[in-house]
C-alpha cells in the first residue's frame, strides 16, 4: 500500500486500521456477525428505552438509569461498529486522523458514562435492599436526575481532557493501528513525541473514570450481598437477589473483560487475544445487556 499523506509533515493524514483478522476468508463471516450483533444491540436497547418511556410502571429511578444505560450502549457501539462494517466487505480500512480522534473521543465519553451509570445503578440497588425505609427520601427524582446528568457530564469532561492531550501528539513512525478501532494503547504505540504528560493525565483520568466508579460498585455489592445473606428465609433471599441479579451480571461482564483487556501486555503473541476481548466488551456485551434485563426482570417482561 502506498504511503499515506502526512499532515504538516509530522502526522499521518490517515490511519490504517488492521482490524480483527488478516485472513481474507474471514472478512464476510466477520461482517455478517458484526451486522447481526449491531442490529440486535440497536433494536434491543431502543426497545428498552421505548418501554421505560411508555410504561408508567417503569417511571422509577431504577428504570430511568436503565433507559439512560441503554442509550449509552447504542451510542457506544455506534462509535465502532459502522466503521468496522464499512471496512469488512471492502479493501478500504483507512480512517482520517480527524475521524480517528473523533472516534476516540466518543468512545471514551460513552465508556466513562457507562462506568458511572453502573455505579449509580448499584447505589440505587444498595438503597433499595439495604435502606428500604430511606429509599424514597434518598433517591427522589431530583437526586435521580442529578446522578444521571453527572454520569453523562463526567464521561464528557474526562474524554475531552484525554483527547485534547492526544491531539497534541505527533505520529511519525507508522500509520498502521493494530486494532479494529482507535483505542488508547494502539494509538500511543504510533506516537513519536513525548507522551509523559499524556500518560500522567490518562492515569489520573482512568482512576476517576474507571477505578473510582468500580470501587463504588464493588462496595455497594458487598453491602448488598451481606444484607441478602442476613435475610432468614430462602424465598426472601431469592426475592432480594432477583432485584439486582441482572445488573450484577452486566457489571461482571463489563468490568471483567475491561480489566483483562487493559491488563494484558500488548506483546506480539497476545495482541490477537487483546483484540478478541476488546470485541467482547465493546460490541458483544451491549448486545447481551437488553436480553439480560428483559429475560431476568419481571417488570420489563410485564411491560413487554
Amino acid at each position: 500500500m502506498e504511503k499515506e499523506e502526512w499532515d504538516n509533515q509530522t502526522s499521518p493524514g490517515r490511519f490504517l486500521l488492521l482490524g480483527l483478522s488478516n485472513v481474507p476468508s474471514l472478512k464476510i463471516p466477520l461482517f455478517l456477525l458484526s451486522l447481526m450483533i449491531y442490529i440486535v444491540t440497536v433494536f434491543g436497547n431502543i426497545l428498552i428505552v421505548v418501554l421505560v418511556a411508555a410504561d408508567r410502571r417503569l417511571h422509577t429511578p431504577m428504570y430511568v438509569f436503565l433507559g439512560n444505560f441503554s442509550i449509552v450502549e447504542i451510542c457506544y457501539t455506534s462509535t465502532i461498529l459502522p466503521r468496522l462494517l464499512a471496512s469488512c466487505p471492502t479493501t478500504d480500512t483507512t480512517i482520517s486522523a480527524r475521524g480517528c480522534m473523533t472516534q476516540f473521543f466518543f468512545f471514551g465519553c460513552f465508556a466513562g458514562t457507562e462506568c458511572y451509570l453502573l455505579a449509580t445503578m448499584s447505589y440505587d440497588r444498595y438503597l433499595a435492599i439495604c435502606q428500604p425505609l430511606l429509599y424514597a427520601s434518598f433517591m427522589n427524582w431530583k437526586v435521580c436526575l442529578q446522578l444521571t446528568a453527572g454520569s453523562w457530564l463526567a464521561g464528557l469532561l474526562m474524554s475531552t481532557v484525554v483527547t485534547g492531550q492526544f491531539a497534541k501528539l505527533q505520529f511519525c513512525s507508522s500509520n498502521a493501528i493494530d486494532h479494529f478501532f482507535c483505542d488508547f494503547a494502539p494509538l500511543l504505540e504510533l506516537a513519536c513525541s513525548d507522551t509523559t504528560a499524556l500518560r500522567l493525565v490518562t492515569f489520573i483520568i482512568c482512576f476517576l473514570d474507571v477505578v473510582f466508579p468500580f470501587v463504588l460498585t464493588l462496595v455497594s455489592y458487598i453491602c448488598i450481598i451481606t444484607a441478602i445473606l442476613r435475610i432468614p428465609t430462602t424465598m426472601g433471599r431469592q426475592k432480594a437477589f432477583s432485584t439486582c441479579s441482572s445488573h450484577l451480571t452486566v457489571v461482571t461482564l463489563f468490568y471483567g473483560t475491561l480489566i483483562v483487556v487493559y491488563m494484558i501486555p500488548r506483546t506480539a503473541s497476545l495482541r490477537q487475544l487483546n483484540k478478541v476481548l476488546s470485541f467482547f466488551y465493546t460490541i458483544l456485551t451491549p448486545a447481551v445487556n437488553p436480553l439480560l434485563y428483559s429475560l431476568r426482570n419481571r417488570d420489563v417482561k410485564g411491560a413487554l
